[in-house]
């Protein structure tokens, strides 16, 4: 079932979101060469529960940590622990406040230092493909039109899409309906209407897209090796348009 939210939750996961992308920021600049992935995943929960708000993503399906920190080959779900991150790594770092029993839900992938120019175009290419679907959310489009365009945009740049994963509804719940996928056909799938709030987050590879779950039984990596790249905004869809929830006001 589709929960469509009043105003009054709307700014209640507004506030959940201007947290959530506060801790971002924070893990942005914070992150460097030799700290590790436990260092940063502090830095995120500091900055939650210094805001009044408690982190979402600890406990939650009993995910030990306020942040989900993938490096590198690491798609998504990364428990933080002892890995140092080294200079040319890149780190998705996947995180959420919990305010007033809402959620804010929000990922950016990071460059520690330099790093060449096929990452740097992965990490372009994925946070584009997230903006370009943004642009397209109102009232009357469709899912399928969401995941098709950010499918085409990556895969015209010779990037891959992971299929296994996808986006979600948001409220109450970290994981509502409906699905959002990266990959799909034009015109198909749920029509968006007012007061939805959904999450977008690409998540692209830069070889093939299989992936596999390590024994931790969160972490979940390429099967090949290569890297991969993962952006996420919490959107509210409004009469005209949307809003993006998950970002500083």
């Amino acid at each position: 079932m589709i929960h469509i939210k009043s105003n009054k939750e709307i700014e209640k996961l507004r506030k959940a979101g201007e947290i959530t992308a506060g801790a971002l920021q924070a893990a942005g600049e914070a992150l460097r060469p030799g700290m590790t992935t436990h260092e940063l995943d502090k830095v995120v929960e500091r900055y939650i529960v210094s805001h009044g708000a408690k982190p979402g993503f600890k406990g939650y399906g009993g995910f030990p940590a306020a942040a989900c920190i993938s490096v590198n080959d690491e798609v998504i779900h990364g428990i933080p622990g002892s890995r140092k991150i080294l200079e040319g790594d890149i780190v998705s770092v996947d995180t959420g406040a919990l305010v007033d029993g809402y959620y804010g839900d929000a990922c950016k992938t990071f460059a520690c230092g330099q790093i060449s120019e096929d990452v740097q175009a992965l990490l372009r290419s994925t946070e584009e493909s997230l903006m370009l679907a943004v642009s397209m959310v109102k009232p009357g489009v469709r899912i399928g039109d969401l995941g098709a365009a950010i499918q085409k945009y990556n895969e015209e740049r010779g990037f891959s899409v992971v299929r296994e994963y996808v986006g979600h509804g948001l409220g109450k719940d970290m994981h509502e309906e409906p699905e959002v996928p990266n990959f799909g056909t034009a015109g198909k799938g749920v029509k968006l209407q007012a007061g939805m709030v959904i999450c977008i987050e690409p998540m692209i590879n830069m070889g093939s897209a299989e992936v596999y779950i390590m024994p931790d039984h969160w972490t979940v990596k390429t099967k090949d090796g290569k890297w991969s790249a993962h952006f996420e905004h919490a959107v509210a869809v409004t009469q005209t348009g949307c809003v993006i929830l998950s970002r500083l006001g």
